[in-house]
């Protein structure tokens, strides 16, 4: 029945994503065994969940300008790293900036002040940094990658507080401003030959912010989006653009959606759902909102370590620890019904920037040293690897049941067939348990503060 590869990483190893010489085979299920024996991991392929959209990171300007600095040789690396679909990590779902966000190098905006018209839109300062390395990551990934942007604010001159930062409301005279100015953005984007799959409102519309911020409620979030935005769109010939709200932290996000679809006409206009880690677990939060709303969609939109999540975020570099954060989160979101998971910066310096109106840097799964011309790979990086080399497009979460929390499983059947399974082994002391699959067993072995990737082939092979 079924061959069966594995990839391993942990603590303290020597390699990541090391591929075991794995002669486990399954066997039919022994009630004496059982009886004996009664740790498991149990996949059950017939209970079938949401369908898996894609993983990957942000092109903010700050990782652009990143990988700018680097010779044509390390930048083929970071590509091949991050969007090769066999020796990297697969990414194909992506985002990014519409102007400044709090990683760039200073603030800015597309249009001069007072501009209502957009006369003078212009992407230039993306053309610089932005443009070729999303331009860099196309080549490799083909139209497998699919883009989503967020705003961090509207220009100063369109809110109440006069001011890009610190929070403050769009003025009602500029709704049908601002949609035309993501109406451009498309636009001249496309002109670049970059088009893209969706859009969030607004990153982070609950939070006064001492960078790039603008507040909504859920309220105001329905209205923009059917009244202005949408319409916009549709007029521009963009009406495939999806919309996601909220894009902001999981403890509301139940909330935040149930009163932007009670606005009138909003549900029917908008695709997802979109949400960040940094404010605890919630993962319950994710699946009331699944229940409640099964036909959109829930994207992680932007995590990352430091601060409020995880390590500190004074220094770039990530440990083990960092590691199991990562797979811990991915693990229990698509467990609560998450279609997708998009990581913040996807390159930083030694400083975890350049940035602006920051307290503090953040950490990446790639560090660079443009003076030395050189890159690292964070343990973050492998511990996405495992799951995004894996999960295929098109994928199907299934049902899935571990012994205990601290031994964590999600499991995966592919479009071909194939079934992954991701295990999360939190424990100091190796655990081996029975994987169950169709009456069918297979003993395995966890070392400590380790994290398995098992790829089980479809039936017949």
């Amino acid at each position: 029945m079924r061959k069966i590869k594995a990839y391993q990483s942990k603590l303290n190893g020597s390699n990541m994503l090391e591929e075991l010489n794995c002669g486990a085979k399954f066997e039919i299920e022994d009630i004496k065994k059982v009886h004996n024996y009664i740790r498991h991991i149990t996949i059950v392929p017939e209970r079938r969940y949401q369908e898996i959209i894609g993983f990957g990171g942000s092109f903010t300007e700050t990782s652009s300008y990143n990988f700018s600095l680097m010779s044509d040789k390390v930048k083929e690396k970071i590509i091949e790293a991050y969007f090769d679909k066999e020796k990297g990590n697969a990414y194909n779902f992506c985002r990014t900036c519409i102007h400044s966000s709090d990683f760039g190098i200073e603030r800015y905006t597309y249009v001069e002040d007072g501009d209502v018209e957009l006369n003078t839109f212009s992407i230039d300062r993306d053309r610089k940094w932005v443009v070729p390395y999303i331009k860099a990551a196309r080549e490799r990934a083909g139209d497998d990658l699919h883009l989503f942007a967020s705003p961090w604010s509207p220009p100063a001159w369109m809110k109440d507080n006069n001011n890009i930062i610190d929070g403050g409301r769009l003025l009602d005279e500029y709704y049908d401003t601002w949609a035309k100015y993501f109406v451009k953005y498309f636009e001249h984007y496309k002109k670049e030959g970059i088009e893209f799959f969706g859009l969030t409102v607004q990153n982070e519309p609950w939070a006064i912010q001492t960078w790039e911020s603008c507040i909504y409620t859920a309220e105001e979030e329905g209205l923009f989006v059917h009244k202005n935005l949408k319409p916009a769109l549709r007029a521009a010939g963009f009406d495939d653009v999806r919309i996601m709200i909220w894009d902001q932290n999981r403890e509301r996000v139940y909330e935040r959606a149930r009163d932007t679809f009670n606005v009138p006409g909003a549900k029917d206009d908008i695709w997802g759902v979109a949400y960040h880690w940094y404010s605890g677990d919630h993962f319950e939060a994710l699946s009331m909102t699944h229940e409640a709303f099964p036909d959109k969609p829930l994207i992680l939109s932007e995590f990352c370590l430091g601060g409020t999540r995880g390590e500190t975020a004074k220094g770039p570099h990530s440990s083990w620890h960092g590691a199991e954060i990562y797979a811990n989160e991915l693990i229990h979101n698509f467990n609560h019904y998450m279609a997708a998971a998009t990581d913040w910066n996807m390159i930083v310096d030694g400083v975890g920037g350049p940035f602006h109106d920051r307290p503090a840097g953040c950490k990446a799964q790639i560090v660079v040293n443009p003076e030395e011309d050189t890159v690292s790979f964070e343990p973050t990086y492998y511990a996405t690897a495992h799951f995004s080399r894996y999960i295929k497009r098109g994928a199907v979460r299934i049902g899935c049941s571990t012994l205990s929390e601290q031994v964590i499983a999600a499991a995966f059947e592919n479009p071909c067939g194939e079934i992954v399974l991701v295990v999360l082994n939190r424990l100091s002391r190796e655990e081996e348990l029975d994987m169950r699959l169709d009456g069918y067993v297979t003993r395995v072995v966890l070392p400590a503060h380790s994290l398995t990737t098992y790829l089980i082939a479809p039936k017949g092979e």
